[in-house]
């Protein structure tokens, strides 16, 4: 199964646009109408979609190890922080991964960007 994304709230939007212009399958969590739950929500909300959180927010680097730990299943983490990578990058980086991946190679997975 292709990889799909969910984006957290801090995401900037022309990331999503450019990444659906190129036939990525995103959606937000505002579009979603989970904006304002916390973290691990989130991420479980992602995961009971079956898609990959794509984040700058350290926090969820941190539930994601948290889970590793623990045994505790989750779709998978992509984590960059913003001032690390360009946009143009992050959308390259993010189409390979998901026109590359499936979602089975990111179950329980965190990556970082740039790869």
């Amino acid at each position: 199964m292709p990889l799909h994304l969910y984006m957290d709230t801090h995401i900037p939007r022309a990331i999503t646009l450019e990444l659906r212009m190129r036939g990525v399958d995103v959606l937000t969590a505002q579009e979603d109408g989970t904006a304002t739950l916390p973290d691990p929500q989130l991420l479980d909300r992602a995961t009971q979609l079956g898609r990959a959180l794509f984040t700058y927010d350290k926090d969820f680097f941190a539930e994601a190890t948290r889970r590793q730990r623990n045994y505790e299943n989750f779709m998978g983490l992509i984590y960059t922080k913003p001032l690390r990578i360009s946009i143009g990058q992050t959308i390259d980086d993010l189409e390979i991964i998901t026109k590359a991946g499936k979602t089975e190679d990111m179950e329980n997975t965190v990556v970082f960007l740039p790869l």
